[in-house]
């Protein structure tokens, strides 16, 4: 009988076959995505650049003007028409302007002026400059003076018209015989249309009172007006000096004590300029400062009070905020325990260290951050080579000198190659939000630098991710 088969069948098993490719590329990309995930869990640092700049210390006042300027008053009722600008010079025998009893010269100017006339370029240009000025210096809380200025620009605008009218119409007013006079200037100087009866106003007559805007009232005199006999018509201004009265507090006086001269600047006019300066006692006893100017009083020919601040100081270096300084211990090493190369480069300090066979010396390399006469500023974080405590040994002698001495040094941290570097610096002035450093010093700062903007956020030799 034959033996029957065996029918018991064995699975073949496949060898196992590594894919090296395969492994590598989840290798990567598990070291992709934890370098990813921790780049997303890091802080970021925000930098400046560091800029050359300067800050100017200032000192904001309000201040009255007084210039030597003579009002001039009418003669006789009737219609006032200017033949001048304000703010331009007349000479003796300038014709101003026409006083026209019967109203004749003003219907003559109404018809002429019904839109034909075009403002020249030149008047375009003194409008425009008038409005910017007036946008630079305006608060919400002197909305006053947009009425003000609304006016000034009104009368200017008409002056404009009718000055070039009236200069068209001459030979018409001869022949039609129109009743009226011509006023004629007595006197060279600025003409103004613009009277607040502070014109004879001495410096030691001005009051605390005086510099109410809300009790100030002025009076311009504009072309067409019906003016009455004795009224204000124009003023004269007789000369370029003029001055600017302002109050000085107990700290002003302090301040600007001994001084003879100060700069000024004014708001919204671009200006500055030195002025020669003195204290006065004022008609309510009072001590007030007086700066007296020979140039631009054109500039401010309509005005009475003027806004402007005085420049205390101002110094110029790297400008860096405020923020990104912070205040860091370091070591304090005698200068001639550094160990130095035959070219004079530094290698380091000799540190006394202690084996299983003694004492022995070994040289450790150390960043200096600063020095002075006696020592050099080295590191004592975490991460430096010396700790407190440690002996070092002066080369060719014996002479040994203890660490633990340390002094601190105000600062930025310079991240120019990915990471934390501190850099010293020299405060040379400062304000609310920047400090003015010195420029070009050791161990310090250069132009377009980049620092921590806030220093508190790293610390000493880190590595950042900066924004």
């Amino acid at each position: 009988m034959a033996k029957k088969k065996n029918k018991k069948v064995v699975r073949y098993r496949k060898p196992l076959n590594i894919n090296i490719g395969l492994i590598m590329f989840a290798l990567i990309f598990v070291y992709m995505s934890f370098y990813v995930y921790t780049y997303m869990q890091r802080d970021k640092v925000e930098f400046y650049e560091v800029v050359e700049g300067s800050i100017v210390n200032d000192q904001r006042h309000t201040g009255i003007i007084l210039r030597e300027e003579e009002p001039k008053y009418t003669e006789r009722a009737g219609n006032i028409n200017f033949y001048m600008r304000e703010g331009k010079r007349a000479a003796v025998g300038t014709r101003i302007y026409s006083i026209d009893e019967t109203g004749t010269l003003s219907k003559l100017l109404e018809e002429r002026t019904d839109g034909s006339v075009a403002l020249s370029s030149e008047n375009l240009i003194s409008l425009k400059k008038e409005l910017s000025e007036f946008s630079q210096t305006f608060t919400d809380d002197n909305f006053g003076t947009v009425y003000d200025s609304r006016y000034a620009l009104d009368s200017e605008v008409l002056e404009y018209v009718n000055i070039d009218t009236l200069k068209n119409l001459d030979s018409m007013i001869e022949e039609l015989g129109v009743n009226f006079e011509q006023v004629r200037s007595d006197r060279a100087g600025i003409i103004s249309y613009t009277v607040d009866g502070m014109e004879t106003l001495t410096p030691t007559e001005i009051t605390a009172g005086m510099f109410d805007k809300a009790n100030y009232k002025k009076n311009p005199v504009k072309s067409g007006q019906l003016v009455e006999s004795g009224s204000p018509a124009y003023k004269v201004v007789t000369s370029g000096d003029w001055s600017i009265i302002f109050p000085l507090g107990a700290e002003e006086q302090v301040l600007y004590n001994g001084k003879t001269s100060l700069m000024v600047t004014f708001s919204g006019k671009d200006l500055k300029t030195n002025a020669q300066f003195s204290m006065i006692t004022g008609g309510d006893g009072a001590l007030y400062g007086k700066l007296d100017f020979s140039k631009y009083m054109e500039q401010f020919i309509g005005s009475r009070f003027v806004d402007f601040e005085i420049i205390t100081e101002e110094v110029k270096g790297l400008k860096i905020p405020r923020t990104a300084v912070a205040d860091v211990n370091f070591f304090l090493i005698p200068k001639d325990f550094l160990v130095k190369t035959q070219s004079g480069s530094a290698r380091g300090f000799y540190k006394e260290t202690y084996t299983e066979n003694g004492p022995s010396i070994v040289l450790v390399s150390c960043d200096i951050f600063n020095a002075d006469d006696e020592y050099y500023y080295v590191n004592s974080g975490e991460k430096s080579e010396l700790k407190a405590g440690d002996y070092l040994v002066k080369e060719n002698s014996q002479d040994r000198y203890q660490v633990g001495t340390k002094a601190s040094l105000q600062g930025v941290y310079n991240i120019n190659r990915g990471y934390t570097a501190f850099r010293k610096i020299e405060v040379l002035n400062s304000n609310d939000e920047y400090y003015t450093v010195a420029k070009g010093t050791d161990y310090g700062l250069s132009v377009y630098d980049h620092i921590v903007l806030n220093a508190a956020a790293v610390t000493a030799n880190g590595m950042v991710i900066y924004q």
